[in-house]
């Protein structure tokens, strides 16, 4: 436990958003509305991915788990969002805060991950068709996938443990809905510059070296597309990533934005809405994104849904 000259720390205080109990109950309710879709929606692409036998193909495999991310991601935020919004003194644990924040950082570290994963089986798919079975096997799936979550979440156990034992003083309140490292470093007495350097790099290293990754396979298969003699032939490989790009640019432009780009400019309401659109609202568009632009998972959902209107009715 951390120790100042005065007291111990044992809980911060997260403001959450301002406004009046209406207000709160308003935010409440779409919160609640939001997380409720986002675990049906990423529910229903698990479902259909292990049911229907069509889509036991890589690239499906990877989507399943990535909505199975998209499950926990947001479930390390939104459940005490809600809490707080309803909570008159809005405080959690010590241990609570630095658990949340190891749980978003590790997430959104193996987001990162899968997301240039799913832009190599897009690459290989379109730029390398005929070896594309051989190359992306179920072996190499599961290892790609087990990949992800390990380093996602290998690699923040030291920094973050290193940051909850910095001792802290004064205030422990912070204007935001989650623990995130810029309040609670705010919040220490004692400056850390070593521990906020290997965080910050260690954070800016997987977001540009996913980024970069991902940009190189998309110019890799523009090029592979534009070389399709066929309008028809170029108009399916643009349809087959386009939900990728879709993905990745509202994830990657507002983590930039939040984590790479100086922040002591943008207004503390703005910080928050930036934050909500990566951890909130991009889980909930994935499963629009992913079943509405592509023909076999919508028909996968129908299946499923059918099954289990006919289970209902026995």
């Amino acid at each position: 436990m951390n120790r100042s000259a005065a007291y111990v720390v044992t809980e911060f205080v997260l403001l959450g958003f301002p406004g009046s109990w209406k207000i709160q109950i308003f935010l409440f309710v779409l919160f609640l509305v939001v997380y409720v879709l986002t675990l049906l929606g990423n529910g229903a692409i698990i479902c259909a991915v292990r049911c229907d036998s069509r889509l036991h193909t890589p690239m499906y495999f990877l989507l399943g788990n990535f909505a199975f991310l998209e499950i926990w991601y947001v479930s390390s935020t939104v459940p005490n969002i809600l809490a707080n919004v309803l909570s008159q003194t809005k405080a959690i644990s010590f241990s609570g805060c630095f658990l949340q924040f190891y749980f978003f950082f590790s997430l959104g570290t193996t987001e990162c991950l899968f997301l240039a994963v799913m832009a190599y089986d897009r690459y290989l798919a379109i730029c390398r068709p005929l070896h594309y079975p051989a190359i992306m096997t179920r072996r190499l799936c599961g290892i790609l996938v087990s990949s992800c979550w390990l380093v996602g979440f290998l690699g923040y156990p030291i920094p973050i443990f290193s940051i909850s034992q910095l001792p802290f003083c004064g205030s422990n309140i912070i204007d935001h809905f989650l623990c995130d490292m810029d309040p609670l470093m705010a919040l220490s007495c004692a400056p850390a510059p070593i521990t906020e350097f290997i965080f910050y790099a260690q954070s800016s290293l997987v977001l540009f070296f996913t980024v970069a990754y991902i940009l190189r396979s998309y110019v890799l298969l523009l090029r592979a597309v534009f070389q399709v003699p066929s309008a028809a032939g170029r108009l399916k490989a643009f349809s087959t990533c386009g939900s990728h790009v879709v993905v990745v640019s509202l994830f990657y432009g507002t983590v930039m934005v939040m984590y790479v780009s100086p922040t002591y400019g943008i207004p503390t309401l703005m910080q928050k809405i930036l934050t909500l659109v990566y951890s909130v609202m991009t889980p909930l568009l994935n499963p629009l994104i992913y079943s509405l632009r592509n023909k076999d998972m919508k028909l996968a959902l129908r299946n499923v849904l059918s099954g289990m209107r006919i289970v209902k009715n026995m």
